[in-house]
């Protein structure tokens, strides 16, 4: 577990490495999930997938999230009715309510590991490659 301070509160987060499967390749998604006001609180849950393009797939993909990206999960989730101070079920930032507004430098969101029909996470991570700035191309 990791803490991150933000708007005078404490966070803590965790970040568990899993891999989904697209059409032509695999991939590299962390299941991100961060708590405001204990292990009893209301807890945040995004699936992350990476963007990186790499000619070994997940096997060598080495992307995880940073404090930085934490945060702005954090503040999108926030600002979208995320309250970590209620005892309820978890919130969910899913792709298919969030992604066509939220994306971060190195990860998009997906639903993939909750849902095997969701969009195809090889297309999505090839056509942000095809938009991305080149700096931010791998």
């Amino acid at each position: 577990m990791r803490k991150l301070y933000a708007g005078g509160q404490e966070f803590v987060w965790s970040g568990r490495i899993h891999h989904v499967a697209g059409n032509r390749d695999c991939h590299r998604c962390v299941r991100l999930r961060v708590w405001g006001a204990g292990k009893n609180s209301r807890a945040l849950e995004v699936d992350l997938l990476s963007k990186a393009v790499l000619p070994w797939g997940c096997a060598t993909d080495s992307a995880y999230p940073t404090p930085k990206d934490v945060r702005k999960v954090i503040d999108y989730a926030l600002l979208h009715g995320w309250d970590p101070d209620l005892a309820a079920e978890s919130f969910f930032l899913s792709e298919s309510e969030h992604a066509a507004e939220f994306e971060l430098t190195d990860f998009l969101i997906t639903d993939r590991l909750r849902d095997e029909g969701a969009p195809d996470p090889t297309t999505r991570v090839l056509d942000a490659a095809e938009t991305a700035p080149p700096a931010n191309r791998s």
